[in-house]
């Protein structure tokens, strides 16, 4: 049976929601949800579902929802999927605070739903295929740099583009803390200290951030995020133990540089192509189906949330 899933929100991601769902295999797309009623009539025609202007009217009708909403609405729609018992899949950032993030997570928990957050760069091909080169890192740097568009100013960048960057550090550390030998199998790498500077330019929100971030373990990891660049730019740089690993997220591509008996040298992958959206969106389908833990959980989505938070007004303490 195929799952029956809605979109919530058909804006400028939203709508790709919907694409993909009409599109892929065991999912049966049966409701689109946008306070625009204009918008969710033109979007279900398109592609072939019902328009609704109210999401509780969809809940009776689907086995999963997609959230695409502005953060603000997170945690009251999501918290109404799941007393409905639905699964659902919740853009990122999770939820405004932390707290409305551990509520969505109890009741989860409470009533056996899944809740997956769109932690998009996880599926992005070049970052699968470097993970497997990463060894204890002791250095990453990351840069996540836009041209100002004009979009997403409603929250501080640390909340819409640092955050991709934070929720992948901490997916490398911790799994660096599951192979370590020197950890036992539940501990974890904690960060021992924060440090941030930014300001706001353009808009009333920071719209400049940098964080450093210290991990017990020794490991540093600097990250800027900018929506005030000429040109878009999406780089991770890992250093490790006699070889550092580029990863070129807009571009796909992953170089390797290391040591050899006449220098440095490097190689490069350039693995297929896919479109992140549609393989995370398939790996929510088959969470639902098979009732498992998806790769970027609820806890995940609360962890990267509470970093950024504490970045965030590290900022605003010091402008």
């Amino acid at each position: 049976m195929p799952v029956k899933v809605g979109v919530v929100g058909v804006g400028y991601l939203g709508q790709h929601h919907a694409r993909i769902y009409s599109e892929i295999e065991d999912t049966e797309l049966m409701a689109i949800v946008d306070i625009d009623e204009k918008r969710a009539d033109a979007f279900a025609e398109k592609y072939g579902c019902e328009a609704y202007s109210d999401y509780r009217e969809i809940l009776d009708k689907v086995d999963a929802l997609s959230i695409v909403t502005p953060t603000t609405s997170h945690y009251s729609i999501a918290l109404d999927c799941l007393m409905a018992g639905k699964d659902i899949f919740i853009e990122k950032p999770i939820t405004v605070n932390v707290e409305e993030a551990d509520e969505l997570i109890r009741e989860s928990d409470k009533r056996g739903c899944i809740i997956q957050v769109g932690h998009l760069e996880r599926y992005n091909p070049a970052v699968l295929a470097a993970s497997e080169m990463i060894k204890e890192p002791r250095f990453i740097e990351a840069e996540r740099l836009s041209p100002f568009l004009g979009r997403g100013t409603d929250v501080d960048v640390t909340l819409d583009l640092m955050i991709h960057d934070i929720d992948i550090i901490l997916a490398i550390m911790s799994q660096q803390s599951k192979t370590s030998e020197l950890r036992t199998p539940n501990s974890e790498l904690k960060i021992k200290e924060i440090k941030a500077i930014g300001a706001c330019v353009l808009t009333e929100r920071i719209d400049v951030a940098k964080a450093w971030l210290e991990f017990e373990n020794g490991c540093i990891a600097l990250i800027t995020a900018s929506r005030l660049s000429p040109e878009k730019q999406r780089r991770l740089k890992v250093f490790q133990k006699d070889s550092y690993i580029s990863i070129d997220y807009q571009n796909c591509e992953v170089r390797r540089y290391f040591r050899t008996g006449e220098g440095i040298s490097f190689d490069v992958i350039r693995p297929e192509n896919k479109e992140p959206l549609r393989e995370e969106l398939r790996d929510f389908i088959n969470c639902v189906k098979e009732r498992k833990r998806p790769k970027v959980s609820a806890t995940e989505g609360r962890d990267a949330l509470k970093v950024v938070l504490e970045i965030t007004e590290k900022i605003k303490n010091k402008n």
